[in-house]
């Protein structure tokens, strides 16, 4: 049983897609902090300074009565809130994450077809059409 879990580990599409987790929450991280901190900042500057990550309407208050400042204010004293900016960038974040593996498999797919269309090497006739063809020879001489 460990012999055919070593086997399953170590087989090359196993190991492919581990390294693509990896780099795939590497490029999450990357991809959030691009939205959140590079991104949404000028968009909320033109928008009269609004901070996506604390957009949100109060649907109910909380124990203690409003205005919130923040989403965490508004949790600590109950509110249930509905945090739209929150939204917003996670649905940049998709955007630009589909994007980016949109070109990825476009640049694959290229790849597979340009090796396609590549003419094939002749393939070296069968080992009994080189002994038909020496024998004919042999008969000539």
């Amino acid at each position: 049983m460990l012999k055919e879990f070593k086997e399953f580990a170590v087989k090359g599409n196993m190991i492919d897609m581990a390294v693509g987790i990896v780099i795939g929450a590497a490029f999450s991280g990357i991809i959030s902090s691009l939205v959140d901190d590079v991104i949404m900042p000028p968009i909320g500057l033109m928008l009269g300074n609004v901070d996506f990550s604390e957009l949100f309407v109060i649907l109910k208050e909380g124990a203690t009565a409003g205005p919130y400042a923040t989403i965490e204010l508004a949790k600590e004293a109950g509110a249930v809130t509905w945090n739209l900016g929150l939204f917003i960038n996670a649905i940049i974040k998709f955007l630009i994450v589909a994007f980016a593996l949109f070109i990825v498999v476009k640049g694959v797919n290229r790849m597979k077809r340009e090796q396609e269309e590549a003419p094939a090497a002749p393939a070296a006739p069968p080992k009994s059409e080189v002994l038909l063809e020496e024998i004919r020879d042999l008969l000539k001489k």
